[in-house]
């Protein structure tokens, strides 16, 4: 399935840099159900590595990465699966 296709539950924007992303990405996904999809969309480029490790760590899956380009500006989205 393309990235853009996953179906979310919930959405975040994360402007600040690390550890700004998996730090409000663990506390939107403490409020979501199990099995429930958070999409974080992110300016930090090294996110990508993080919410890897992060899911890695948690249990919680990645089930995808995407890049949103708009401009000369780039947004790194992911998208997590609370385990459950």
């Amino acid at each position: 399935m393309p990235n853009n296709a996953i179906a979310f539950d919930l959405s975040i924007e994360v402007d600040g840099n690390c550890p700004e992303p998996v730090l409000k990405s663990a506390h939107a996904l403490r409020r979501m159900e199990p099995g429930a999809v958070l999409r974080v969309s992110c300016l930090d480029p090294v996110s990508v590595k993080d919410l890897a490790a992060f899911s890695k760590q948690t249990g919680n899956a990645l089930l995808g990465q995407c890049e949103e380009r708009s401009g000369d500006s780039v947004r790194y989205v992911h998208f997590l699966k609370k385990r459950g």
